[in-house]
């Protein structure tokens, strides 16, 4: 009998425990992260009405802004004067500010310098998340994240309920929700593997910023990103020298176009390197190299394989432990450098050899030892929050730091899982600007259009814009609009062409790779259409492009096709596409460039008005010349048929009636006897 009761004792207890537990709590949607991508599409779930909440493992949004980067300025340019009013088109060259409809929540309010502090980024992006009310929920650190509701001891019909299960590790609260965003960003500190003597050294996540430390020293640094080149930036006035060590040649952002890579205002060692004032650039792979301590307590580098070949206690670690599960990368996170054809990958410079003469080097650049050696190797995605059977994967080689999704933002292996921010880099990596602010804010835009077709079943948000008017309403959307400008290749426009109608149906924003999918991804169809998208010319990007030369640009409207710039081109499909490779439109039925322009303003009516016109007149096959009202008049006497814009006209769409056209209509009047 005592068994008996003991056991009923546990049962009633565990009840009672159960009971006790408190229940999940559910949401619709879930974001992870208030970083700007976090805030981004908190504001558009929070206008839309939806039931979502944001999680933040920190007590404020933003909080990577708080510590990064480490020497507080930020290279996004913050322009605060264009000579423009128009908002739209300001946001071109505002490249911090998040977008809603308050026209006071912009970054150009909040700092008045062109690249500005990361505390006022801090500030303007929590003033951002209170005044449009994101429902932001602070301290929350979530993990566990699975889809198998046992995990949380819940049965199993609650995986109809919420197809996502989380906790708060702070809490122990768990969360459900249908579609789970990610915003978390690129934010893990990257380690190198480890080779011999890697615990010496320092990283750029931790090392001081008190500049008189490095007062005399010689630096060593590791790294060929931003963030490298920020630090040899910071303590280039103090240092005796400094060198860089990169496996791949620097990438200067104003040849790539490319704003990840090395921008203008970081690249003060380039200067001291090639006027030879000590400092100097290094392509070498840190792997092949070790660090020993000297007598004097500085570090000397020695080739890899020297080293190990007289130590058989280094032999383990020569065969690839790895630290902090972090794989080399000599990048940060605006800069993961690539192997790039043509480039020459020389490690000769850290080799001591010759083996063609048989002798010794006594040449080796790095034969004198350094005080320091810092790792500016930059960020990576954070992976620990997820479950295997939740985990997304990654992305391939290069991109290897990114989650790996779909043209949609989706995972491409977990269904509801999405992404917003800098970790959807890997659809348009070094080729636009989603790693960024001023490019992921529209890919968060695009994001919850997705979203509201998929789930809210409301397609994807368009203008009628009648024929008539289409050359018109191009021109001037053409002229401002700022998410095909910032994204280049990667968010066009699509104007589809209903059969059967004098209107056509206007998308903005559509990410490219949805056009093979165009209905099922926003409830839009048609059976031809217009993709309108903004590219550079092929092979003017690139590190050892001369983008500076006499021939870079041309104004000839008949050598659009040869434009360099910026500049729309429009590929007229006559039936869907059906397949892409690589995010590249396919073979178009027709093209038409609009020639490069050197204020970026396609409005001359020769160069780019006239031709664009002939190009919809021949898509649409209808004169959309523009007619006086006097000469609608005579053609509506003499013709069975009328251009668009005498038909709008004659329908009483025109002008009113003025004293040239009262003279023509008497006239012709008593010429008719009418």
């Amino acid at each position: 009998m005592t068994g008996l009761t003991l056991l009923g004792l546990i049962v009633v207890s565990s009840a009672i425990a159960a009971a006790e537990k408190p229940a999940p709590i559910h949401h619709k949607y879930c974001v992870i992260g208030a970083g700007p991508g976090g805030l981004q599409i908190g504001h558009y779930l929070e206008r839309a009405k939806r039931d979502y909440i944001v999680f933040e493992r920190g007590n404020q949004s933003a909080p990577f802004f708080v510590t990064y980067p480490r020497h507080r300025r930020i290279i996004s340019i913050n322009k605060r004067f264009t000579g423009k009013t128009n908002a739209e088109f300001n946001l071109r060259h505002d490249w911090n500010s998040l977008m809603s409809d308050n026209a006071s929540l912009l970054l150009t309010r909040y700092s008045p310098d062109f690249f500005p502090h990361a505390d006022d980024l801090v500030r303007y992006y929590n003033d951002y998340a209170t005044h449009l009310k994101i429902n932001v929920q602070y301290n929350t650190n979530i993990g566990n994240i699975t889809k198998n509701a046992s995990v949380f001891g819940l049965p199993v019909e609650a995986e109809t309920e919420g197809q996502f299960f989380m906790t708060d590790t702070n809490t122990g609260n768990v969360y459900t929700c249908q579609v789970l965003i990610v915003a978390t960003g690129i934010w893990v500190p990257k380690r190198p593997s480890k080779f011999p003597g890697s615990q010496y050294l320092e990283y750029y996540d931790s090392m001081s910023l008190n500049q008189s430390e490095y007062d005399g020293q010689s630096v060593l640094i590791l790294g060929r990103g931003n963030s490298a080149f920020e630090t040899a930036d910071h303590i280039g006035g103090h240092t005796a020298l400094i060198h860089m060590l990169s496996r791949s040649r620097v990438r200067l952002s104003w040849s790539t176009h490319y704003v990840g890579d090395l921008r203008a205002l970081n690249n003060q060692i380039l200067d001291t390197y090639q006027l030879k004032s000590l400092d100097a650039l290094l392509e070498a792979d840190v792997q092949e190299m070790a660090i020993q301590v000297t007598d004097e307590g500085q570090y000397s580098i020695r080739p890899r394989a020297e080293l190990v070949a007289e130590d058989e206690d280094l032999k383990e670690l020569n065969e690839g432990e790895q630290g902090d599960g972090y794989d080399y990368d000599d990048a940060d996170d605006e800069d993961d450098e690539e192997t790039l054809e043509g480039d020459v990958k020389d490690y000769s410079l850290v080799e001591k050899y010759d083996e063609e003469f048989d002798i010794e080097l006594d040449n080796f650049a790095m034969r004198e030892p350094y005080d320091r050696i810092i790792s500016c190797l930059g960020f990576g995605f954070d992976w620990t929050p997820f479950n295997k059977d939740a985990r997304p994967a990654r992305s391939l080689g290069r991109k290897s730091k990114y989650p790996a999704i779909t043209g949609t933002y989706e995972s491409s292996i977990i269904d509801s899982m999405y992404f917003a921010g800098t970790n959807t880099h890997s659809r348009d990596f070094r080729k636009s600007s989603g790693g960024f602010i001023h490019g992921f804010r529209y890919t968060a835009r695009a994001l919850h259009h997705l979203l509201e077709w998929r789930y809210e079943r409301n397609p994807w948000p368009s203008r009628s814009v009648p024929y008539v008017d289409l050359l018109d309403y191009f021109l001037k959307r053409t002229n401002e609009m700022s998410g095909p400008y910032q994204m280049f290749g990667f968010l066009v426009d699509v104007i589809l062409l209903p059969d059967n109608s004098d209107s056509a149906i206007y998308l903005e924003e559509v990410p490219i790779d949805v056009l093979k999918n165009l209905d099922a991804n926003t409830g839009h169809s048609s059976p031809r259409y217009i993709v309108v998208n903004l590219q550079y010319g092929d092979g003017f990007s690139g590190p050892a492009n001369d983008v500076f030369r006499e021939d870079r640009a041309t104004g000839e409207a008949t050598d659009a096709h040869n434009s360099n710039f910026l500049h729309p081109v429009l590929f007229y499909y006559d039936k869907p596409i059906k397949s892409m490779a690589s995010a590249r439109l396919p073979r178009p039925n027709k093209i038409h460039h609009m020639v490069e322009d050197f204020l970026t303003l396609w409005n001359a009516p020769i160069s780019h008005i006239i031709p664009l016109r002939r190009f919809f007149e021949d898509v649409l096959g209808e004169d959309l010349r523009n007619f006086s009202a006097e000469s609608c008049f005579m053609a509506a006497l003499t013709h069975t048929t009328l251009p668009l814009k005498c038909a709008d006209y004659m329908n009483g769409n025109g002008f009113v009636a003025g004293k040239e056209l009262r003279k023509a209509a008497a006239v012709v009047h008593s010429q008719f006897q009418l």
